[in-house]
């Protein structure tokens, strides 16, 4: 792991708490430590959960990018919420107009998608994680997109998910 005051967590959590997609059933605590150990190896910051105690079997994993990220955008609340609040630019017309190629250009040419997740294993044997996904600017200011637009990532799918987890590992 990324730092030695973090010990390797040997207490599943109880349950799964909400939010929570499950990766693998009949896991193991190996794995865990495995895809930490990784991450850590991978550049991640691994860190304790807020208000966890060290052996807790859940860590927060940040630090993973992903480039040319647009296809991840959720274009359905991304249209709701361009029709609270209308700001005038070509990509978001074209999105109003049913073409989301123009955005997600734009997305990829100007934005990354920030990709961090809590990792966690529970009693039941389950390898869980809850993603935290949010479109980043490469260079504030860069893009020609309005300052309050909303860029929301979509719900993933549990294996888009689990790959995305396994690439921040390093182990895909």
């Amino acid at each position: 792991m990324s730092a030695p005051s973090t010990p390797r967590p040997t207490r599943p959590l109880p349950t799964r708490p909400a939010g929570y997609v499950e990766l693998a059933r009949y896991s193991s605590l190996g794995r865990l430590w495995s895809m930490l150990g990784s991450a850590g190896r991978a550049g991640r910051q691994v860190t304790l959960v807020r208000g966890d105690a060290p052996d807790l079997c859940r860590r927060r994993v940040s630090g993973y990018t992903l480039p040319n990220a647009g296809i991840f955008l959720d274009e359905a609340r991304a249209a709701r919420d361009l029709e609270d609040g209308f700001a005038p630019h070509p990509a978001l017309l074209a999105l109003l107009g049913g073409d989301p190629a123009p955005l997600r250009a734009e997305l990829n040419a100007h934005f990354e998608l920030r990709v961090d997740f809590v990792l966690a294993f529970t009693a039941r044997r389950d390898l869980i994680a809850r993603p935290e996904l949010r479109f980043a600017p490469l260079v504030a200011g860069l893009s020609s997109l309005p300052d309050g637009l909303t860029l929301d990532a979509r719900r993933l799918g549990r294996d888009e998910l689990h790959l995305l987890v396994q690439r921040a590992c390093g182990l895909a």
